[in-house]
Order: structure tokens, then sequence, then C-alpha cells
């Protein structure tokens, strides 16, 4: 593997700064020829060795690995550069953050096959609602509704359009009657949704006539768990809303009925989303394989 060794240095500065513009600085250089030189050695090795995105700088697994390589004695670093590309096979630890919501991708199966085709990926999984910069805090991709991905990231799509549902069990409309417009959902007992403790619960919404409205419900029951709030309604506690792929087993069973759907319509459904990468490593190149082909 022929290497521009003058590379290494800038490699190093970025790596201690986690900053393009802080490693040009140190090294008196500009940003630019720091950001052709990671190009440049990431064409040599063949694979992403930083994953930058307008927020933050962070190393890849193979870009550790050479920084770790870097780290050996002199005599050891020509052998310890071979590996820091590693193989063409996926292997590793793949980092996903998935939405509570995302159910097509948690139910299971996607990632079970996913699994048995890959036996050396490790695959840990963050279920979190909360919004953060994926690449800062270490994962790989993330699972999220479309509307809300950052705009310089890559977005592979995971279902079709989504709609969302309103539902409760004919238990509860037994007692309380079934609303005719959303605005009657402030008379109802409602199981409403907050990402976090001290954020808001989620506001309903919905449109009428091309028009779209939401309705500040306020909830008897709040909670950040998605199968709390089935369970609830199942128990008849009110109604409650998320996406329909949640509730559909239930009301194909007539244990959830659907309300207030010609106010509900289809909206962009859930992507695989991760950061712009010249050299995709094998890993991620095989997540994103196995979506496509899945969806």
């Amino acid at each position: 593997m022929k290497i521009d060794m003058n590379l290494l240095p800038l490699f190093l500065a970025v790596a201690e700064e986690d900053n393009f513009r802080a490693a040009a600085d140190r090294l008196g250089v500009t940003r630019s020829a720091v950001s052709q030189g990671i190009r440049r050695l990431e064409d040599a090795f063949g694979t992403t060795l930083v994953t930058r995105t307008t927020r933050s700088v962070r190393l890849t697994e193979a870009g550790e690995r050479l920084r770790e390589a870097l780290s050996q004695p002199l005599s050891d670093i020509g052998t310890a550069l071979d590996r820091v590309a590693g193989e063409d096979e996926p292997r590793g630890l793949l980092r996903i953050a998935v939405t509570s919501i995302a159910e097509q991708f948690l139910s299971g199966p996607l990632i079970a096959s996913f699994a048995q085709a890959h036996p050396k990926v490790a695959i840990d999984v963050t279920v979190t609602d909360e919004e953060f910069d994926i690449v800062a805090a270490g994962f790989d991709a993330g699972v999220r509704l479309g509307e809300v991905i950052e705009q310089d990231m890559i977005a592979v799509p995971l279902t079709g359009n989504q709609r969302e549902l309103a539902v409760a069990a004919p238990t509860y409309l037994a007692v309380r009657g079934t609303p005719a417009h959303p605005r009657e959902l402030v008379h109802h007992r409602c199981i409403g949704w907050r990402r976090a403790p001290n954020v808001a619960p989620y506001r309903w919404e919905f449109e009428e006539n091309g028009v779209p409205f939401d309705v500040a419900v306020e909830p008897q029951i709040t909670t950040n768990d998605l199968r709390f709030m089935l369970r609830s309604a199942l128990c008849g506690a009110g109604i409650t809303f998320a996406t329909e792929e949640t509730f559909r087993p239930f009301v194909e069973t007539g244990e959830l009925v659907p309300l207030l759907q010609d106010f509900l319509p289809p909206f962009p459904g859930f992507f695989l989303y991760f950061p712009q990468r010249r050299n995709m490593t094998p890993k991620m190149r095989a997540l994103i394989e196995h979506v496509r082909r899945w969806r």
C-alpha cells in the first residue's frame, strides 16, 4: 500500500482536535488543505477515515484503527497500516439510533435477517426520540421520519408513506362516545406522547380541506413509551394517537377502533439515514443494500 506519509500528521491533527478548522490552525494550513489531504488519505486506504457533517467531525472505525496504528513503534507501522482498511467482508460494530415509532424496523424481522446474513457484524440499536447529531454521538446511522432528517444526510426509504391514526377501545367509545371532528378531542380522555420529561406533549396533527391544523389535547395519561400508550388504550383508558402501523394488528382484530380517518392524510414514511461518505464501510454498505432489498 502506497501512502503519502506527509498526510499522517494532518490526520493525527484532525483526530486530536475533532475539528478541521482547529487542525488547520494547528498546522498553519488552510481548512481546504486539511479536507483535501484527508480525502487523499481515504482514497489511498479505500475507506472512510473521518465522518464529517456540517456540525461535527468523528473518526470511523477505520480512522480509529489508523490512529492506533500511528501510536505503534515505527517498525510496526507499515504492517499496521495494511490493516487499516480492513476486509471487504462486513464486520465490526454497527450502531443505529432508532425512533420509538419506527415499528417496521423495531418489529424484528429486518434486523434478524440482516444479522443472519452478516454474522461478523455486531448490531447495537438505541431506541430514542431525542434529537441529536448521530455523528457526534458515535452512531453509524439512524432511523426517523423523513420530514425531521437533517438535509446534509443521505436518506434511504425504509417504508412507504405513513399515516397517523387516532384509536380507542370499543369499551371506551361505548361509554364516552365517538368524536366526529378532531376539535372534539378536548372533551375526551386522551393518552398522549412526549419525547422527554421536560417537553410538552405532542400536538395531534390533522388536515381538513387541504389545510393542516393541530389539536392541543390535554392528556390524562402522558408517556414517552409507545407500548404503554398502546396497552392503556387497549384497556379502555382513552383515545391515543400514533402511526397506523402501530395499531394495525389491533384494528384488524377489533380490539381498537380507528377514529377521524378523514382528517388524517398520508405523509412520507421512515428512512434509514447516514452521513455522506466517499468510501462507505462494508458494514454500512451491507445494511443499506439489505434495507433496499427488504423494502
